[in-house]
């Protein structure tokens, strides 16, 4: 079940708008890596386990997609249109796909670590601080790479993009998610 938070949600028929949901949906796990990361050190209580297998869970499966969403859907066309505001924001794509690529061996760090701590219980010191390290870092990224898509880059593309670009967006996200969309 999709969670929802604040207003309602966004659908594929405005695939910005849905890519901004997936940021609200990150945020939301960061908290959750974030609070179990102040409890790393101890043993995991039912709802500590719960929290971060769900975290890992959604960094491991959704979050690779959206990734796809903005690298191989949206970017690409943004590149294409030659407009000055675009491309004074093409800088700004390649320090976002950087940023994908910077935190894809955190995203694998939080994920051993985390592994490690739900199945034995406890990590050893360096450990502790190993994960707590990798999940402060992806914060800090997420923070910047987040606000930068959502103050420039989606609402840039939802003005600049055209319907038919944002339709085969749309299709291609529903792909991902292997979700069949229904035709109006």
């Amino acid at each position: 079940m999709p969670v929802q938070i604040g207003t309602k949600p966004h659908n594929f028929t405005d695939p910005t708008g849905l890519l901004s949901d997936c940021h609200r949906r990150i945020e939301m796990f960061l908290g959750t890596l974030t609070a179990v990361a102040e409890l790393v050190d101890r043993p995991p209580t039912d709802e500590t386990s719960r929290a971060l297998e769900s975290a890992l869970r959604y960094f491991g499966q959704a979050a690779p997609k959206h990734t796809a969403d903005e690298e191989e859907s949206l970017f690409p066309r943004l590149r294409q249109i030659d407009h000055p505001e675009i491309q004074s924001a093409l800088s700004k794509l390649e320090q976002l796909e950087e940023e994908h690529r910077w935190a894809t061996p955190l995203h694998a760090e939080v994920e051993r670590l985390g592994a490690r701590y739900l199945s034995a219980g406890v990590l050893a010191d360096a450990e502790v601080e190993g994960f707590r390290k990798a999940v402060a870092s992806l914060v800090s990224v997420y923070k910047r790479h987040i606000r930068i898509e959502d103050d420039l880059v989606f609402p840039l593309a939802a003005r600049m993009l055209s319907d038919a670009d944002k339709s085969a967006m749309a299709n291609e996200m529903a792909d991902r998610r292997k979700v069949k969309l229904v035709k109006r």
